[in-house]
């Protein structure tokens, strides 16, 4: 099923933005599901804090090692809301990333395909698929 527009455009946008606007500052990491498996070994390592700062983000290790950067742009018109990583190093650098996410107060899910696959719609992971759900610091 093809994600569905709930807003008018206009809307759309002051939606996106509230929704930017409750990313920012840090989460921690409190949940992986990776390929249908939950809490697998995770390849950027345990306890990560992830910092939203505008529409870029910072994975860090606890250690404070810098483990992922990028950008994101998000859609909360659509159901469910689309978000779209783009990671600045890494495996994946430079890559669209087609995702779904869930911003619930204090927790925030998502789930996330491999670049040209097409946008997860529920969430739960199948192979080539990882879901994180983090919370608020």
């Amino acid at each position: 099923m093809p994600l569905q527009k709930r807003y008018t455009s206009g809307l759309m946008d002051r939606a996106s933005e509230r929704d930017i606007a409750a990313l920012q500052g840090d989460w921690n990491q409190i949940n992986l599901e990776a390929d249908g498996v939950s809490n697998p070994p995770d390849d950027y390592g345990t306890d990560l804090v992830t910092t939203f700062t505008g529409n870029q983000f910072v994975v860090r290790a606890v250690d404070g090692t810098v483990v992922l950067v990028g950008a994101f742009t998000l859609d909360a018109s659509t159901t469910p809301k689309s978000v779209t990583w783009v990671d600045s190093i890494g495996a994946d650098a430079g890559k669209s990333l087609p995702a779904i996410y869930i911003l619930d107060g204090d927790t925030f899910k998502f789930i996330v395909g491999a670049e040209g696959a097409p946008r997860p719609q529920v969430f739960r992971t199948i192979h080539g698929q990882t879901m994180r759900t983090l919370r608020r610091r």
